[in-house]
């Protein structure tokens, strides 16, 4: 039989700053054989709860980037249906298997089972699996001291170039990838949603680091100005159609150019120091990216449990007040023109993203555990490790975080001034007077089928503030906390060790992590 190496490509779309596909190929370079690219479309993976036909509909489009790019290196992406084991089973009874060449992967639960069923099954049958670090997340990790550095490190290193040809297996037909009506996912409109493929994501980068993201820093928060401020390459990190060390290498040479007076630059020296500040923040946001994931490569369970027992059992499930929420028909305009957002385009800034989870956790009193997985299905860059760390930083049941409650006017006032975000979604309130926008229910007679306020917006903030300050003043808080923050706190942000602090119900969250 034909010796084969197989590179098992998952959420790594690309075949730049691949390591697998580069070292499968560095391989081949010495001791032959051939290379067969493999991409398993999983219909268990799909049926998860936090899987949905939008984010099937990206990965697709990058599929097809990435198998039109191999293509033209002189190989076939090699496509196959099913479980993972029972194609690899099927393909060792056809070839020799040299070895297995993969990304580690920090995903769902679901995916942390499978891949410990591939080590499974290719130790049985005495195949090697090389599993490279594909970012900043180091797997088996014992203390987060060091870990910055350790990002760093990793980010300076050179990106791996591709493979400037490969000899692969020809006698093998590829499958048609399956379409999201064949693997059952519920239909799923998403008319505004970003196009997959890693051309797409060079495009993005590019376009962010050289025009416009001039105004990153101070716009990224205003769902007005987010979508164009951002570089919107979240959903292309998370599919792996660009690495997180080319984004970061990239906006580090653009940085450099900034600090040198340019002639012939239509910048003013004012909006280059402005630009250098925004890719600046960019970068911070890509060590946080991997800070997040870092959480749950640690801590699996942060997927489906409190991070802090103490808040077990605390909240409830409405499936009434989770419907209005999730259909954008709460009666707080900024709340449901996000929601509604999400739902016509898979993304909304970070900002937004944590005032919503904030308001579900919180004025509404669910249970994250309802809430991420619904929102997780919305968005085309869903990335648990930073999902699951986020839903429950918002729901402030980390035990380690500063609990900040939202107050959804206030944050209506400041990030939509002149509503033109609200009246865009929420086309009930096009004949509101501007004075009334923000606050709707007090003008009954021109809601115009939008809903009253489904809770009183203080009466909820203060029951839910008062439930969490108490919980934290018990004494057997402290001691689980601080075991929490010497797990997951991160040593470079300079946060405290001990954990205990004041709750904070501030409208505007001093510090708050925006993400792309």
């Amino acid at each position: 039989m034909s010796q084969v190496k197989i590179v098992w490509f998952k959420r790594d779309l690309r075949i730049d700053d691949h390591a697998p596909l580069y070292h499968a190929a560095q391989n081949q370079a010495e001791k032959g054989g051939k290379i067969l690219p493999l991409l398993v479309i999983e219909p268990d993976f799909w049926a998860q709860p936090d899987s949905s036909a939008r984010q099937f509909a990206f990965m697709r489009e990058s599929a097809l980037s990435l198998a039109q790019a191999l293509r033209a290196l002189g190989a076939e992406l090699v496509v196959r249906t099913g479980e993972v084991c029972a194609v690899l089973e099927q393909l060792s009874g056809l070839y020799e298997i040299e070895g297995i060449y993969a990304h580690q992967e920090t995903h769902n639960n679901w995916t942390y089972q499978r891949d410990r069923a591939v080590r499974s099954w290719a130790q049985s049958r005495g195949i090697a699996l090389y599993e490279y670090q594909q970012h900043g997340v180091i797997r088996g990790l014992k203390s987060r001291t060091g870990w910055a550095k350790a990002w760093d490190s990793q980010m300076s290193q050179p990106c791996l170039p591709a493979p400037h040809r490969l000899d692969c297996i020809s006698d093998i037909d590829t499958e048609d990838m399956p379409s999201a009506q064949q693997l059952r996912l519920p239909d799923d409109p998403c008319y505004g949603r970003q196009i997959g493929g890693s051309a797409e994501a060079h495009t993005l980068l590019d376009r962010f680091l050289t025009v416009s993201g001039v105004n990153y820093r101070t716009e990224m928060s205003s769902p007005v100005t987010a979508p164009h401020a951002c570089s919107r390459i979240s959903p292309h990190l998370a599919w792996g159609t660009l690495s997180i060390r080319t984004a970061f290498q990239q906006s580090e040479i653009h940085k450099k150019l900034l600090a040198h007076d340019q002639p012939d630059s239509a910048l003013s020296p004012r909006q280059r120091s402005a630009f250098r500040q925004s890719i600046a923040s960019f970068q911070s946001r890509l060590h946080w990216h991997c800070h997040f994931i870092q959480k749950l490569e640690d801590q699996p369970s942060l997927e489906w449990e409190n991070a802090h027992s103490a808040y077990d059992g605390i909240r409830q499930q409405d499936d009434v007040l989770c419907s209005a929420w999730l259909t954008g028909m709460t009666g707080y305009p900024l709340v449901d023109a996000v929601m509604r957002c999400l739902q016509d385009t898979g993304w909304i800034n970070f900002r937004m993203r944590a005032m919503v989870m904030s308001f579900a956790s919180y004025h509404l009193w669910l249970d994250w555990q309802q809430t991420a997985p619904l929102l997780a299905r919305l968005f085309v860059d869903y990335e648990p490790g930073i999902h699951y760390s986020q839903a429950q930083m918002q729901s402030g049941t980390t035990g380690i975080n500063t609990i900040r409650i939202y107050n959804p006017v206030k944050q209506s006032m400041e990030q939509d001034p002149e509503a033109s975000f609200i009246r865009r979604y929420i086309p009930e309130l096009d004949d509101m007077p501007q004075s009334l926008i923000h606050t709707p229910w007090l003008a009954e007679d021109k809601l115009g089928g939008y809903p009253m306020p489904v809770v009183d917006e203080k009466k909820a903030r203060q029951h839910a503030a008062s439930i969490m300050h108490g919980l934290r003043k018990k004494l057997s808080f402290a001691s689980e906390a601080d075991n929490i923050q010497q797990r997951h706190g991160s040593r470079k942000a300079g946060l405290p060790r001990h954990p205990r602090r004041q709750v904070n119900v501030r409208s505007k969250p001093a510090g708050q992590l925006e993400l792309f």
